[in-house]
């Protein structure tokens, strides 16, 4: 029994209590509206009973027909994206070919963007006052070349205009700054003034529906009004000779080169084909679209439709985290108060870390004489190796299959080829030789160690040297990864 005094501390308590007070029926509360309060409770009891049917009816569902989830992780231009067409063009070619118009203006605008980069090397050597720089002395012609050049602000601004919806510009309306000031100044928040979108704005389909509702022609099943003057092509296409000029002059090479501006290298390369790219009736191919670049920020899923056998789910969701280098904590497994992963933000990253079927690890080993856009004192093939480090020591991932992709190694046999010594950014590598063979060897097994030391348990994992703009290998590989989760998923559910 409780006491007197005991029994009147609790109907005060209750009587100071908020959420009792705010259940309790309002003072002087006259029949009619007793009765209101009543049914509109049993209402409120009814949708929520319903919310909570609804909820379990997923979840069984879920559950009956679990979908392969694929996790796509690397710092920004690593080859998420280019992994995630790959997808695309293996496992819904029909959705692929019905966007390829879009992509047309990506790589218009690509090509724009390496004209920007070439011009601000320009500006460099003009305005720099360093006399140990020495950069070549650009002549009148070069500056000419410049001055020709500056319609390309008018195709920038059109094409964003297009690529972007109103309202959803990341930054302002263009990366070009006016005629009489350049070069091109990067935008606020953009180290590389790049531009980025939101992977939630339908910049593809709202682009699609702006081209088709004024078109007449049709190349690939696709509409295009070749003959309109305002098609940002047109002016590409007339400077297509001054951009080719520019990018062969040996003096602008010699720059490039010095201020380390290796613009072949860079996602969305397409000067090496102007006549084809700036053609009035260009149309992009396959590789062009797994080529051109357009840096997406936030987390996006995709979904495909797999043929993985009876006893495996079809259902296969890909997400990609993509953006811009930002130190995230996540949850606290580690003793020391250290950034874990860069990403945008961690509410869009933690809801997918613990129910992952599979992490597809992309790590750019042509990088490793570069650094970070976003900080300059960080060596980009580093910073891929910490990425790596805190992806696998994580305890919430320590059950996930994990794929490395030591990635971009047609641009690293290019870089060894023309003598840039590996072992002059790499200095644990020492005086090995510098080729591929012997590099490529070493990174895996520098990867697969930090794997072996930091993962909460042991585990296998799967590495390939890849260029995931090279559809044909990167098919291959992806069928080695779809097979290897069905096996895997067979031997969970006891099936194999």
């Amino acid at each position: 029994m409780v006491g007197k005094g005991r029994r009147q501390s609790l109907l005060h308590a209750q009587d100071d209590d908020p959420l009792t007070k705010a259940m309790a029926p309002p003072p002087n509360e006259t029949e009619a509206e007793r009765e209101a309060r009543l049914a509109a409770e049993r209402e409120a009891q009814k949708r929520s009973d319903a919310i909570d049917e609804e909820l379990n009816r997923q979840r069984i569902n879920e559950k009956k027909s679990k979908c392969v989830k694929i996790l796509l992780l690397g710092q920004s231009e690593s080859g998420k994206s280019t992994t995630l067409k790959n997808f695309q063009l293996f496992h819904s070619p029909r959705a692929f070919q019905t966007e390829r118009l879009s992509w047309r203006a990506v790589v218009q605008l690509n090509v724009v963007r390496s004209i920007r980069i070439i011009l601000d090397a320009m500006a460099e050597a003009q305005t720099t006052s360093d006399p140990a720089s020495r950069y070549p002395t650009l002549t009148p012609e070069h500056l000419r070349l410049k001055m020709r050049l500056s319609p390309l602000q008018q195709v920038e601004e059109a094409l964003l205009r297009k690529l972007t919806p109103a309202g959803s510009y990341e930054f302002e309306a263009t990366h070009l700054s006016p005629v009489t000031n350049l070069p091109y100044s990067p935008r606020a928040g953009n180290a590389s003034g790049e531009l980025q979108l939101n992977s939630l704005t339908p910049w593809k389909a709202a682009f699609n529906r702006l081209m088709t509702s004024t078109t007449r022609n049709s190349v690939e099943g696709q509409d295009v009004d070749f003959n309109d003057p305002k098609d940002p092509g047109v002016i590409l296409h007339a400077c297509k000779d001054d951009i080719a000029t520019l990018w062969n002059d040996p003096v602008i090479k010699k720059l490039l080169d010095m201020q380390r501006l290796r613009v072949q290298d860079l996602g969305g390369f397409f000067l090496d084909q102007l006549d084809r790219v700036t053609s009035p009736k260009y149309m992009p191919t396959d590789d062009d679209i797994l080529r051109a670049r357009l840096k997406t920020i936030g987390v996006s899923e995709h979904r495909f439709t797999l043929k993985a056998g009876n006893m495996v789910s079809h259902d296969w969701r890909v997400y990609d985290v993509g953006g811009a280098r930002s130190l995230v904590r996540l949850p606290a497994f580690y003793d020391e108060p250290v950034p874990i992963l860069r990403f945008p933000s961690s509410a869009a990253w933690v809801p997918y870390f613990d129910n992952m079927d599979a992490i597809i690890f992309l790590a750019p080993i042509s990088c490793f004489d570069q650094v970070l856009a976003e900080d300059s004192s960080v060596n980009r093939l580093e910073d891929s190796i910490l990425l790596w480090k805190s992806v696998v020591s994580n305890p919430l991932l320590k059950s996930t299959n994990i794929v490395l992709f030591l990635n971009k190694i047609d641009i690293l046999k290019t870089k060894l080829a023309a003598g840039v010594a590996f072992g002059s950014y790499v200095v644990s590598y020492g005086d090995r030789p510098n080729d591929f063979e012997s590099i490529s060897r070493y990174l895996m097994k520098k990867f697969a160690g930090i794997l072996k030391q930091s993962s909460p348990e042991p585990r296998m994992f799967y590495c390939h040297l890849t260029t995931v703009t090279d559809s044909r290998s990167t098919s291959k590989i992806l069928t080695n990864v779809k097979d290897m989760l069905i096996r895997q998923n067979l031997e969970d559910g006891n099936l194999l």
